[in-house]
């Protein structure tokens, strides 16, 4: 593996020629980790302070969860500005100041008269630096590793999980003892550290095109051996009467007319101008699996957030109002061993990962269908852990999982992740209204919410399962291709096993590299 060191934009790129898998990458996988519990760490525990929010500005449950909703949907629609920011200034400091935009958020909303400034401090404030914080941090912790991706991206976004388990309850208790709005300070000024996160980021750019400098002089070689062989196949039979001498000074000719044919091609062996990279590139939007995955996502988020949020409402109304907070624990510590699961199992890959992934969204989605059949704490809870498992194991792949070459691969990622939560950004912004309406229309009924939140996963599952047969499709139209590269091979070996064997280079006297090489297209 080699290493360059450029400058890029005024901030200094390490430039590889092979993906590190470890090194640097190790720090940014734990900045990733503390990123994740200050990002949707607290936004998922934002349920404890539900109840509150309602009474303070005497609102519904539809008008108060617009504020996770608007935030969400920021998050998410801003996502392609935040391509466009990194692209440019560079991932460090856009991440260091979607960390100052987040604390700025939380902070200016513990000082909310009513409920419009609560939308504009955390839902557009504060989602506009989750999405600086979140998405270039994961991303360039994409570009660091490559045969343990799924693996450590998993470890690391179990930080998120372990907030909840650890912000639900000790939210709760500082809010019965400081009050909400001093509870929203204190929680600002820990987002601070979003900042030190983002200091720590090392950006790294993978060339794999480029050629070592020995390519030129192995490729001279392999054209003077094509020539000389070339030579002594059209000479025939003449080739054979000739004396020794007279070869080798015929080889002597052909090297030295040959070196001087590859000195005037020299030149144009120069590597041209690489035209600058784009800050978006749409052309993902032409890839039919690209779509597809979009798609799922689009549906798939309304059973990202909306349970979270309606979860300790739900516990409340079938009288379990005590263990209320502890349902978002329980959903958290399950979701830790959803994500090791799920990093784990798609490390091994028995068999492809997006097809892991399509069993997890269609076990996500029957486990959300679940919730409107509980009857008190233990089928509650019951349901509650069975569905942090699964979203632990969606979670936690759903995004680098367009780093494979089922969807999109990793040079074209940043742009994906990008369009793909903008597109999700749409159901962020519906999916908790839609169930806060429900609610309301059956007569706080928390159960219609969680039946809605499964149909769209299920979907979401549908659209998945359209992903790599898209993707089959397009590769089965460049077969005609490798079928004109079997067809050359076949007529080489042919002609390799007419010619006589004196006639040919040591080499090339045995025909069983064509056959191996025939083989490898077959």
């Amino acid at each position: 593996m080699t290493m360059f060191t450029g400058n890029m934009r005024g901030c200094t790129t390490n430039v590889y020629t092979k993906t590190p898998d470890g090194g640097w990458g190790w720090i940014i996988a734990i900045a990733f980790f503390f990123v994740e519990v200050l990002t949707y760490g607290i936004i998922k525990s934002f349920g404890v302070f539900f109840y509150d929010l309602m009474i303070y500005f005497d609102e519904s449950n539809s008008r108060v969860s617009w504020i996770l909703s608007i935030s969400v949907f920021v998050m998410m629609f801003t996502a392609p500005l935040s391509t466009i920011l990194s692209n440019h200034f560079g991932y460090r400091p856009v991440v260091m100041l979607g960390g100052l935009l987040v604390s700025m958020g939380m902070m200016a909303a513990s000082f909310a008269r009513t409920i419009v400034e609560m939308y504009i401090a955390v839902g557009v404030v504060s989602g506009i630096g989750l999405c600086f914080s979140f998405l270039p941090t994961v991303t360039v912790l994409s570009h660091y590793f490559e045969k343990y991706r799924s693996l450590v991206i998993a470890v690391a976004s179990t930080g998120e999980c372990l907030a909840i388990f650890i912000f639900a309850p000790a939210f709760t208790l500082l809010k019965n003892h400081l009050g909400w709005k001093n509870c929203l300070l204190v929680i600002g000024a820990l987002q601070l550290n979003i900042v030190v996160c983002g200091a720590l980021l090392r950006p790294i750019v993978i060339r794999r095109t480029e050629k070592e400098p020995m390519d030129a002089a192995m490729e001279t070689k392999y054209m003077l051996e094509n020539e000389e062989t070339r030579i002594s196949v059209d000479s025939g039979v003449e080739s054979l009467s000739t004396s020794s001498n007279h070869l080798q000074h015929s080889k002597k000719c052909i090297t030295n007319d040959s070196h001087k044919e590859n000195l005037e091609m020299l030149p144009d062996r120069k590597p041209k101008p690489k035209h600058q990279s784009k800050l978006l590139d749409f052309s993902v939007l032409k890839n039919k699996s690209f779509i597809f995955y979009a798609l799922f996502g689009l549906f798939g988020t309304l059973g990202f957030l909306a349970p979270q949020l309606y979860v300790i409402p739900l516990s409340i109304s079938l009288g379990v109002d005590e263990w209320a907070a502890y349902m978002l624990s329980a959903m958290a510590i399950m979701e830790v061993f959803g994500r090791l699961s799920g990093g784990w199992v798609l490390n091994k890959q028995p068999i492809r990962k997006i097809y892991i992934e399509l069993i997890c969204v269609s076990l996500l989605s029957l486990v959300l269908l679940c919730f409107p059949f509980t009857k008190g704490f233990w089928s509650l809870v019951t349901c509650s852990m069975l569905y942090g498992f699964m979203f632990g194991t969606v979670a936690g792949t759903h995004i680098p999982m367009l780093a494979e070459d089922d969807v999109v691969g990793v040079e074209k990622m940043s742009s994906a992740v990008g369009i793909y939560i903008f597109i999700q950004s749409f159901s962020g912004l519906a999916g908790p209204p839609i169930g806060g309406w429900l609610v309301d229309v059956t007569g706080r009924n928390y159960g219609s919410a969680f039946f809605f939140c499964g149909i769209g996963v299920g979907v979401g599952a549908i659209f998945l399962a359209l992903v790599r047969p898209s993707k089959k499709g397009f590769c089965k139209r460049k077969q005609p291709l490798e079928t004109d590269k079997q067809h050359e091979l076949q007529q080489d070996l042919k002609i390799a096993q007419e010619v006589p064997e004196d006639f040919l280079d040591t080499d090339l006297r045995k025909p069983e590299s064509l056959q191996d090489q025939f083989q490898s297209t077959a």
